[in-house]
């Protein structure tokens, strides 16, 4: 079984902000596009791979099987891979 990974999310100077954790890069990008980011670039911990994203968010309706608290709108994320870059150093 897989282990969760932790991917941290770079600006477009190459500073960490933060912090997404998840089986997969697609599921950190989720994670990271659900709290507003766009342009989501992922370094997975421990190697030297990032991870390029693009991401958005949407409102859609609530589902029909939904609690009767949750709003009746909700936010989507949706994201695109882009591709992977190496970095020479961290």
């Amino acid at each position: 079984m897989i282990e969760k990974r932790n991917f941290a999310l770079r600006d477009k100077e190459g500073n960490e902000i933060g912090v997404f954790s998840g089986k997969q890069p697609r599921q950190a990008a989720l994670k990271a596009a659900n709290r507003g980011f766009t342009d989501i670039r992922l370094r997975e911990r421990g190697t030297k791979k990032v991870h390029i994203f693009q991401g958005e968010r949407i409102q859609v309706p609530k589902p029909s099987n939904a609690p009767k608290w949750m709003p009746a709108n909700i936010w989507k994320p949706n994201v695109k891979k882009l591709g992977v870059e190496k970095l020479e150093d961290i």
